[in-house]
């Protein structure tokens, strides 16, 4: 079977259409890919920089062992980021006002020991936390240094009883996220070893 051609149409002078492109045209994708560059490069420094922040955190266990400088107390804690402000096992003396501020007098019980150590600090809020039965609680507020790993820092903690819990301190997101990562996984990854530049300002 032959092959028929028209006759304006011939294999050997065949040639490919010419499409005009419009000049503006091809000068637009350039500038809109020229454009995405800075943004691709902002987006990779973002990725670069939050690795880098990422690797600069501590692993830590769910629950690890913490020093109180101020008290001397080596504490049992659990590392719940679910909870927003840390809080810790504390039996309230008395609330009282002194010098124009509040403050409130409470006593820390090593569990090892049976020995009980009190303390002073100024009340700087009162919490309200509604309870599993519907009811209200008010906790007092104070700060405190808390030394994790080697991490030693001022945190807000809110004084309650905690004697029915396996751990007297519980550190919330709010102290643990600048530095630590929790291992849901694991428990006593570190030790406590800061070196504390004193107990903090004297209390009435």
């Amino acid at each position: 079977m032959g092959l028929f051609l028209n006759s304006d149409i011939s294999l050997y002078n065949f040639r490919p259409t010419k499409i005009d492109v419009p000049d503006q045209a091809i000068e637009m994708k350039f500038s809109e890919k020229i454009c995405c560059i800075p943004l691709v490069v902002l987006m990779l420094a973002l990725t670069t920089t939050a690795r880098s922040d990422t690797l600069d955190l501590k692993i830590l266990g769910w629950v690890e062992n913490t020093h109180l400088p101020g008290p001397d107390l080596g504490l049992k804690a659990k590392l719940d980021t679910g909870a927003e402000t840390s809080s810790l096992d504390a039996r309230i003396l008395k609330k009282f006002r002194k010098g124009g501020k509040r403050w409130v007098r409470f006593a820390l019980l090593n569990r090892e020991t049976g020995e009980e150590t009190l303390m002073v600090r100024e009340r700087i809020r009162t919490i309200g936390v509604v309870q599993h039965d519907g009811g209200r609680q008010t906790r007092p507020v104070v700060m405190l240094e808390v030394c994790i790993a080697s991490q030693l820092f001022a945190t807000e903690v809110s004084l309650i009883d905690r004697s029915e819990f396996n751990y007297p301190l519980l550190l919330g997101r709010s102290a643990l996220a600048s530095f630590a990562l929790v291992d849901a996984g694991n428990t006593f990854l570190s030790r406590p070893d800061c070196a504390s530049p004193g107990n903090g300002a004297s209390a009435p």
